[in-house]
């Protein structure tokens, strides 16, 4: 009985990691702002926290921002450092915010292997949030799709 416990417990982590309910954390540093967990908790909605913080994912459709065509920038909720310009932004009709390419010098990216599939996460690189992931069947010119949360995201127009 006990080894059928041990078993069970076992496999619960790697079950927790792959569907996103273990405490994840945010990209690795060091990064130019950095804030403690109570200060990211004051400053973001709970949802935020979770997708920003713990890299988790937005439902799918519930952001205006994937229906904003508006000319502006998208920058970071978690710095305000100016991540995507709307010039390329696109409809993937994914139900999140999808751009083809970054502003130079604006996101890390690292491998997540979660869900059972091999994808590559993007984050702030000044802060380490979670902003979505990014997939190789976008249009041209960069053939990218960085699919996003807009939680992790403010808009402002030109």
């Amino acid at each position: 009985m006990n080894r059928r416990i041990f078993s069970l417990s076992a496999l619960a982590a790697p079950f927790a990691a792959a569907f996103g309910t273990s405490s994840v954390t945010a990209a690795e540093g060091p990064f130019e702002v950095t804030r403690t967990e109570a200060e990211w908790r004051a400053m973001l909605t709970n949802t935020q926290f979770r997708v920003m913080r713990q890299e988790g994912t937005e439902r799918a459709g519930s952001s205006p921002l994937d229906k904003n065509y508006a000319d502006g920038i998208y920058h970071c909720r978690g710095c305000d450092q100016a991540l995507y310009s709307s010039d390329a932004k696109y409809d993937s009709r994914t139900g999140w915010p999808s751009f083809f390419d970054v502003l130079p010098d604006a996101i890390e990216t690292k491998a997540d292997n979660r869900l059972f599939m091999a994808r590559t996460e993007c984050h702030c690189d000044r802060c380490g949030s979670h902003l979505g992931h990014i997939f190789s069947d976008g249009p041209a010119p960069t053939g990218q799709r960085h699919c996003l949360n807009g939680v992790s995201l403010v808009f402002r127009p030109a």
